[in-house]
C-alpha cells in the first residue's frame, strides 16, 4: 500500500551537451520543465548522476562537488559552464 504524491505528465524540453575541458570530457542532459519549480534536472550521462540546479546553485561549488563527484576546479568549470544554460529561479517562485 502506498500513498500517490503526484503523477503529471508533461511535455518537457532536453538539451543535450557534451564537452570537453583540458582534462575531462563531460556529457550532460538538462531536461528543462516546469516541474520542480521551474529548476532544470541535470543528468551527467557517464555517472548516472543527477541534481536539481539553477543559477544559484551553480555558484555554490560544493553544490556541484557533492552532486557530480568531481574535485574544486572541474567545479569551477562546471560552474561556468552552467552559467551560460541555467535560469535564475527566486525564492518567490520556489514557495
Amino acid at each position: 500500500m502506498f500513498d500517490k504524491l503526484y503523477e503529471e505528465v508533461e511535455r518537457a524540453t532536453v538539451h543535450f551537451i557534451g564537452y570537453a575541458s583540458e582534462t575531462t570530457r563531460y556529457d550532460f542532459a538538462i531536461v528543462y520543465t516546469e516541474h520542480f519549480f521551474g529548476k532544470p534536472l541535470v543528468l551527467c550521462m557517464q555517472t548516472g548522476k543527477s541534481t536539481l540546479l539553477c543559477l544559484d546553485d551553480v555558484n555554490n561549488l560544493e553544490h556541484l562537488q557533492t552532486h557530480f563527484g568531481v574535485k574544486l576546479d572541474e567545479a569551477e568549470e562546471l560552474s561556468s559552464f552552467f552559467h551560460e544554460r541555467l535560469p535564475a529561479v527566486g525564492l518567490h517562485d520556489q514557495y
